[in-house]
């Protein structure tokens, strides 16, 4: 398999205050607006995020984003009206956590100081 791109796609129950609540964490609003139910940000070359209202697009889920300070994102965040949880010493990052308005858990986490162990 020769992957191209990965869309980390999330269900939320209304389009439009998720993209408002997204355009707000992302800092930007969506790219892309395929169907009435989907909504798209490219986020790089390889990857991005889609939401959507069709359950069989997007299901509940999680999303990382690696950030260069998580503190740094925690204060523009706050002043956007998102309030995301205290830092978490993990093994390779520090990590910070929020859920979005459909409860899908959004980490933020610093880049890996470590290589990670491999497969």
């Amino acid at each position: 398999m020769k992957l191209r791109k990965i869309y980390t796609s999330l269900l939320t129950e209304d389009l439009v205050m998720a993209e408002d609540w997204y355009t707000r964490l992302l800092g930007r609003g969506p790219d892309n607006r395929p169907m009435d139910t989907l909504v798209q940000w490219e986020l790089f070359d390889q990857g991005g995020l889609a939401l959507s209202t069709d359950e069989e697009i997007a299901g509940k889920g999680v999303m990382f984003l690696y950030v260069d300070d998580v503190d740094v994102e925690r204060e523009r965040l706050q002043s956007l009206g998102i309030v995301i949880g205290d830092d978490i010493q993990g093994d390779y990052s520090i990590l910070a956590q929020v859920r979005d308005p459909d409860g899908n858990l959004i980490t933020l986490a610093t880049p890996p100081s470590l290589s990670f162990p491999p497969a």
